[in-house]
């Protein structure tokens, strides 16, 4: 394989993209409200990329998303991304999320505190915002905060994080969470 390239395939949710190069997956495009508007979000974003049938190592990742986005699990653990000019505290964010099972919620606080940088929320929600990973790295399972859901990023497309949560199974999203433990609990108050 020589260079980068990209496919445009058919999920439960729309038709989707995918663009990879020598070292890895480049990125991942959710539909847009119409393909050819997805298309030129990839050509844009990926101009040096030719559309072609994906090889057989990135075959299995364009099934793993149809399989995700049709509610089954994927596990995509194993997927080589290309992060070559990604900010190595955006890469940071990108493994921790990454490890977030499917039918779980983080908030970018609990992401700044994993990180132990606790105050990076902000910083958190900007790598989040410019994921070009979506799916792969599920941003959707990062919410603002409280339960709060907000948009995804551009290369979310049409798609919100609410529809996503709710194709994994998510009724009502809430941050569930390792720092769940170490929270203190209040005690029930007693009536009188």
């Amino acid at each position: 394989m020589a260079g980068r390239a990209f496919t445009i395939f058919d999920t439960g949710i729309g038709r989707c993209g995918i663009a990879w190069g020598d070292a890895g997956i480049v990125g991942v495009q959710l539909p847009e409200a119409r393909e050819i508007e997805t298309r030129k979000r990839l050509y844009r974003l990926y101009p040096d990329a030719r559309e072609t049938r994906p090889p057989a190592n990135i075959e299995p990742v364009v099934e793993g998303i149809v399989t995700l986005l049709r509610g089954e699990s994927s596990d995509f653990s194993n997927v080589t991304l290309d992060m070559s000019g990604i900010h190595g505290f955006y890469q940071r964010v990108y493994q921790i999320t990454r490890a977030i099972p499917r039918g779980e919620t983080r908030t970018y606080r609990e992401i700044a505190t994993r990180l132990g940088a606790s105050g990076a929320t902000h910083s958190v929600a900007q790598a989040i915002a410019r994921n070009p990973f979506v799916i792969i790295v599920p941003c959707h399972r990062v919410l603002e905060g409280d339960g709060h859901e907000d948009k995804m990023s551009p290369y979310g497309g049409t798609i919100s994080k609410r529809r996503l949560l709710s194709i994994e199974g998510v009724g009502n999203p809430s941050s569930k969470t390792l720092f769940d433990a170490l929270l203190p609990v209040a005690p029930p108050r007693l009536p009188g």
